[in-house]
This record gives C-alpha cells, structure tokens and sequence, in this order.
C-alpha cells in the first residue's frame, strides 16, 4: 500500500479571472522507503505539491490519502499530529531559532509532545551524534556554518522518528561540499527505512533517488524509475529543455486578453517597429 496517494489534485490561488492554477490535476502514488526526487524549474509547483502532501495547505480539489487515509475526512487537530509525528520537513533556509542552541531546537518537535524537558535534550542529543554534530550542541545557530545549521535542521526533521522527510531546496544555500555532507546524510536516512521526498532544481542531486518526477506548469511531465547513483539523462535535459517567455509572447498574451474584451481592440505597432529595423539597417550600411 502506498504511505502517499493523491488523485487529481488541484489547487487554485485567487478567485474569478484572477486565479491561478499552482496545480493541476497531479495522481501520484508514492511507496514506503522510496527517494523521490521532484524536479522543475522555479513556479512548476514543486513546493505547492509538497505544502499539501505535508499537510500544510489543502487541494481546491481531488484526494489525498496519507497511509490509506483520506486527510481531508481527519480533523485540523488529527492532522497536526500527524504532521508533528509523521512527516519531517527540512527547508532551504534552515529555519532555526537563533536565542536556542542547536539542541534545543532539535528537540523543539518533542516539547509539542509534552515530554520532559531533561528527557527531550536526551533524545535530540542522540539525533545530534547520528548526523556527526555531537561537539556542537550548544553552538548557536549563528555560530554555526551554513552545512551545520542544515544537519542541525535535519536533525530536528528526524527527532519524532518520522516516516516521510521532505527536503525542499536542502541545498540551496550551500556550497558544493556542504552539499554532500547533506545528501550523504539524507542517503543514509534514506537507507535506514525513511521515505524521502526531495524537491530541488539541480540535476545533479537525482543521483541520490530512485525515483524523478519532473514537473512543469502546475503538471507532471515525467515519472520514471532512475539507477541510483547516475545522474538520468532526462534530468540532464528537462532544466534546459523548459520554454521561457519571450517578449514577443507577453505581447500576444495581451493581445489575445484584449481581443476577449468586448469592445476593445488591441493595438499593435509591429509595422512601426518593422520600419525602425529597417531605417537601422540602413544606416548600418551607410555607416
């Protein structure tokens, strides 16, 4: 049985002619213990789609169902637990309480639980040795470097034992050997029995997954079963192989609005700028 099923999925932002479509109509079917690498460019809805398999946002429409569980039939307080308990979240910008240490704020998911103060620094201290910061517990944030403050981030994504890590952008803000002291650790974790889902735009961290899923326009474009280890030469292409708008698009997309408007007729000065062309090309030639 899949641990995260979503059919036809959708989520609408704003209202009338105003909305946008973040996401549109995603089935996916994710299995226990699989690395699920999502790829797309920036505004492909990877971050939305994670939001809600989260359980941070709901879909406008269609299911999602969390170990065979429809989530929108749970109570906001059934959900927050699972999210607590569940589901390990690890961001690009760290998102550490700079006034606490780094143990402190692993063990920050277990106060949410009720347990002891003495009890949870114990359990998060040996969370601290499994991602090799066992020296720098009681190091501020701020006194840390960008690599630590991401295993510290991992650290407190792993506090609650949770069956889904989801790793948005885990690298963004790191430098390349940072980087693979982070995916290293998330490969490790994901070894363990973890199911990771890692959203990111480098073609070059789908090496670590099983699984690539790329994206496009609020879609999935693509869902293949990848070699662990190498790099898919899809991945390779996808980035470079997304259209991006020109000028002359925007223009035809105000073109097409004003041609929807009753009434109204879109101006254009294509001969206008044809003429500037060529009076440029002739004074090229004079020149």
């Amino acid at each position: 049985m899949p641990i995260i099923e979503l059919k036809d999925v959708s989520k609408l932002y704003g209202f009338g002619d105003a909305t946008t479509v973040a996401l549109d109509e995603i089935s996916i079917s994710i299995e226990k213990g699989e690395f699920v690498a999502i790829m797309g460019p920036s505004g492909s809805g990877k971050s939305t789609l994670m939001n809600i398999i989260g359980m941070l946002d709901r879909p406008t429409h269609g299911q999602y169902n969390f170990n065979s569980r429809s989530v929108a039939r749970l109570r906001a307080s059934r959900q927050a637990k699972i999210r607590r308990d569940k589901i390990g979240f690890v961001f690009q910008s760290f998102n550490l309480l700079p006034k606490l240490t780094a143990l402190e704020n692993v063990a920050l998911p277990l106060a949410y639980k009720g347990m002891l103060h003495g009890r949870r620094l114990k359990q998060a201290s040996v969370v601290m040795e499994r991602v090799g910061l066992e020296d720098r517990e009681y190091y501020f944030p701020r006194q840390l470097s960008g690599g630590q403050m991401q295993r510290v981030a991992i650290a407190r994504a792993l506090v609650n034992n949770p069956d889904v890590i989801i790793a948005d952008e885990p690298t963004g803000n790191l430098d390349t050997a940072a980087s693979l002291l982070v995916m290293e650790l998330l490969s490790d974790i994901h070894k363990s029995g973890n199911t990771i889902l890692l959203v990111t735009h480098n073609p070059n961290l789908t090496r670590y997954a099983s699984r690539v899923i790329y994206m496009q326009d609020g879609m999935i474009m693509h869902d293949e079963q990848t070699d662990v280890g190498k790099v898919p030469a899809r991945a390779k292409r996808f980035i470079f192989s997304v259209q991006k708008k020109t000028e002359e698009d925007d223009l035809a997309g105000v073109s097409a609005l004003m041609n929807a408007l009753p009434g109204k007729q879109p101006k254009t000065r294509k001969r206008k700028t044809t003429k500037k062309r060529s009076s440029a090309k002739q004074r090229n030639r004079k020149l």
